[in-house]
């Protein structure tokens, strides 16, 4: 079989990484190859990427370096954002993904639907599909969010790390339980409501599990986390309970495997020296417990510290090899690495 199978990834802030670099005057063309980041157009054709999830994360502190180790006593990183300022930098993100694909001679596609995804791919084109981490950008009236849809939103991620207007997001403890403050707002119930009405994807990661379980509640789609692991492996207050996988496979929702070390190892740390054998063991754990239909790739490429065999995109057929040399079959590759995520957005979609 081959191992240099095409991958749609659930998350990467790819975009964000090249605001920031030009925000400290290190700009760099994402259509010419770079040492730099995780993700440009040259890496993604060597490595298979054929799009994802792209988001606009507005951070608390733009100085952040999120491959170093981190706390939540460090307040600067986790302070909340009021919403004329994530709507500012969330619009400045939305037009830098405008921008590479206006200056992508065709090579880059903003996907407003999973058909428009796929006819990317078989293209050769790189299909990106816009997300929201963290929804500070959206007013409570949610007259942003009918705006950000119309302009090809097709997912939003209720909270970072941080609580907002409508809900709490886990503090990325280890280890420690997710089980963490109180569940969404009354704000937080209706803006599930509404992206369940629009067809916009409703993301999990980052939510408490209070949280999570108001979602699973009200929605009436499945239930997704874009870029979480096994908290059963890995004890980080990020990761998913073995109740929580539960509840998504029923709903037949699906999990994104995040790629960033201290949400694999079973000892939370920030070592990249960690062998891909722990991404398969989150792999095969999640297969085993909620079925090979329900999991996915959800890296968090330019916003994490990845193993160094996924120092990049280009290490994405090595995970397939690793994933191959665990008797994962042809076919349940192709859905892990982007066969589900598709069907997750159409199972979403209006």
């Amino acid at each position: 079989m081959t191992t240099h199978i095409l991958a749609f990834d659930g998350h990467n802030d790819t975009l964000l990484k090249l605001e920031i670099d030009a925000i400290q005057g290190k700009n760099r063309d994402f259509f010419e190859r770079s040492d730099r980041g995780h993700i440009d157009l040259p890496r993604a054709k060597d490595g298979g990427f054929a799009g994802g999830l792209f988001a606009m994360f507005v951070p608390s502190n733009p100085d952040q370096d999120f491959s170093k180790p981190f706390s939540p006593d460090d307040k600067k990183n986790f302070l909340p954002l009021d919403q004329k300022t994530a709507l500012s930098f969330t619009n400045r993100l939305l037009e830098r993904a405008e921008r590479l694909e206006a200056d992508s001679e065709g090579n880059v596609i903003i996907c407003r639907s999973p058909e428009a995804i796929g006819e990317a791919m078989e293209k050769d084109q790189l299909a990106v599909s816009l997300h929201i981490e963290g929804a500070e950008a959206i007013d409570t009236n949610f007259y942003e969010l009918e705006t950000f849809y119309k302009r090809g939103l097709r997912s939003l991620g209720l909270v970072w790390s941080r609580e907002n207007d409508f809900g709490y997001g886990v503090p990325m403890g280890y280890p420690a339980s997710p089980d963490i403050g109180p569940g969404l707002s009354e704000a937080g119930r209706d803006l599930v409501r509404a992206c369940n009405q629009l067809g916009v994807l409703v993301d999990v990661s980052h939510l408490n599990e209070k949280g999570f379980w108001d979602v699973a509640r009200i929605t009436d789609k499945p239930i997704v986390a874009s870029h979480s692991n096994v908290h059963a492996i890995c004890a980080s207050s990020r990761n998913l309970t073995d109740k929580q996988l539960d509840a998504i496979k029923e709903s037949g929702g699906l999990v994104g495997i995040n790629f960033f070390v201290g949400f694999l190892r079973p000892d939370g740390t920030f070592n990249q020296d960690t062998s891909l054998d722990v991404v398969a063991d989150h792999a095969a754990y999640l297969v085993d417990r909620i079925g090979e239909d329900c999991v996915a790739l959800g890296s968090d490429f330019d916003g994490c510290a990845p193993p160094k065999d996924l120092s990049d995109v280009t290490g994405l057929p090595r995970l397939a090899e690793a994933l191959d040399a665990r008797g994962f079959t042809e076919e349940t590759l192709a859905k892990i690495f982007n066969k589900n995520w598709i069907k997750a957005l159409q199972a979403t979609a209006k």
